[in-house]
């Protein structure tokens, strides 16, 4: 049976989401928006590329403004990416309300038709939304996943790659916590062809490298000046829906909820997991040191404000 993968949001990131998806023949593709029309355009124009990208993915796109998402029925992977940008005079507080209300509107829809789904939660602010998609579906915390660490992590790969003026396919690195100004680039376990950066780069240059990672969303937004990035975090999606669909058992970074790991509770957080055909499949932990299990239990605390907010 074809596999089947449903991208909630038709924006740049939804949209570019299901292009890749498409693309790479990993399945079908169901895009939703709240729009009309809109999701319906991307996929007709999306579906007549297949031809020529000699993919026999099927698209088709929906309005879900009624509340109806029986289109999504028994998708293998949901990616939820709907959700409102931060705009001028919004606070933290209130972008988090706005997109909970959006998300669990989703997950409920997505949920009920799509019961052994896979929920890869993209809408920031994410580990909260991520946890809050995992009270509101009642799925297991295997399969409620969080996008970020892969994204974080290619961020500061291409930084190191740039740097040093090599193949970014030789580099490797290590990005854990939450998805914000506290999340922890993890250097030590960063490489190039298995080297540690830390025998060929500064700490000055390292120290700049980590900097200009925690802002890189950031940087993406002051250059585009409305919006934000997209061809990455669809990019990073599609390794992670890749992996499951594949059932690679790849370890990623990603963010699930923690039950004593890494000495979290009741969280989600950015850390090492085997994704399968199960997805969340083992949490790896690894040793850290003083100063990065510090960093990593303020980046905890971050997402522990945001979740009390909530209350979930």
């Amino acid at each position: 049976m074809r596999k089947k993968v449903t991208v909630v949001g038709g924006g740049f990131v939804g949209s570019t989401t299901a292009q890749r998806i498409v693309d790479s023949g990993l399945g079908d593709v169901v895009m939703t928006d709240i729009l009309e029309g809109v999701p319906a355009g991307k996929a007709l124009d999306l579906a007549e590329s297949t031809p020529i990208g000699r993919t026999d993915a099927r698209v088709q796109g929906i309005s879900t403004a009624s509340g109806n998402y029986e289109a999504t029925a028994n998708s293998d992977i949901v990616v939820i990416t709907a959700g409102f940008p931060r705009k001028p005079g919004m606070s933290r507080d209130d972008l988090l309300r706005a997109n909970y209300d959006v998300v669990k509107g989703v997950v409920e829809g997505v949920a009920k038709h799509s019961p052994n789904a896979i929920l890869i939660v993209v809408t920031n602010p994410m580990d909260a939304i991520a946890q809050a998609a995992f009270k509101v579906s009642g799925f297991p915390k295997s399969r409620v996943i969080g996008m970020a660490g892969v994204l974080d992590s290619a961020r500061m790969s291409t930084f190191v790659a740039q740097e040093l003026e090599v193949s970014v396919e030789n580099v490797h690195s290590f990005v854990l916590g939450g998805h914000g100004d506290d999340m922890v680039p993890l250097p030590r376990y960063s490489t190039v062809a298995g080297i540690s950066i830390l025998e060929l780069l500064s700490k000055e240059r390292i120290a700049a490298i980590v900097d200009r990672t925690r802002k890189g969303g950031a940087e993406i937004v002051n250059l585009l000046k409305t919006g934000s990035a997209y061809y990455a975090p669809s990019a990073a999606i599609l390794e992670m829906v890749e992996a499951i669909l594949k059932d690679k058992k790849k370890i990623l970074p990603c963010a699930v909820y923690l039950q004593g790991e890494y000495g979290i509770n009741g969280l989600f957080m950015g850390v090492p997991v085997k994704l399968g055909e199960k997805g969340a499949e083992k949490i790896i932990e690894i040793k850290l040191t003083a100063e990065e299990d510090a960093a990593l239990k303020k980046s905890a605390a971050s997402v522990r404000e945001l979740v009390t907010v909530l209350g979930v």
